[in-house]
């Protein structure tokens, strides 16, 4: 599914423009705004309804606007889709959920086609530039309910071991952490 890129004014269009030709997106704009794909009336009522689409949801306002909207719709981070609140000129990319689902890929990759900077606060990916918990690495936690702990005792110091599969042998190889 293509992700949506949200604008409130015309002032947004250019780096939507970019966005959508770059990551294959569907700009979402006012009526007023006849450049978009897909118009809407009230845009908190539209974010709502991108949100519970499970779409990526990539909004080049304030990210103000994205935590209002969606705010009282948040109920499980491992299951929220990413939204990204990217300001107009592209300088600030910030992964306000989803950022283990592959919202801070989204920013760095956003971020790179702007020249602008990536907010990613997430203290695994600060540390270890991954997440135990983020579906887009090659590598996932056993049971997601040990993904707390797990992470806490890494930023913690302690060793990671990997079990991997070998023609259906597990095999443990200790994994030495930057």
């Amino acid at each position: 599914m293509k992700p949506v890129i949200f604008v409130l004014g015309q002032s947004a269009m250019v780096l939507a423009q970019k966005l959508k030709n770059e990551f294959n997106g569907e700009i979402h704009s006012p009526k007023v705004i006849a450049e978009g794909d897909v118009h809407y009336d009230k845009a908190t009522d539209h974010l709502v309804s991108i949100f519970a689409e499970r779409r990526v949801l990539i909004g080049l306002c304030a990210s103000g606007i994205l935590i209002r909207a969606l705010g009282t719709r948040l109920s499980d981070k491992r299951s929220e889709m990413p939204v990204i609140a990217v300001a107009e000129d592209g300088s600030a990319v910030v992964p306000l959920l989803g950022g283990h689902s592959g919202g801070n890929v989204w920013a760095k990759r956003i971020a790179a086609s702007t020249n602008g900077f990536a907010a990613i606060t997430t203290a695994g990916d600060i540390r270890f530039g991954g997440s135990l918990d983020e579906t887009s690495l090659d590598y996932k936690l056993g049971n997601p309910d040990d993904m707390k702990s797990a992470t806490a005792a890494l930023l913690a110091g302690a060793p990671l071991a990997l079990h991997y599969r070998d023609n259906r042998v597990d095999q443990k190889m200790p994994v030495e952490l930057p």
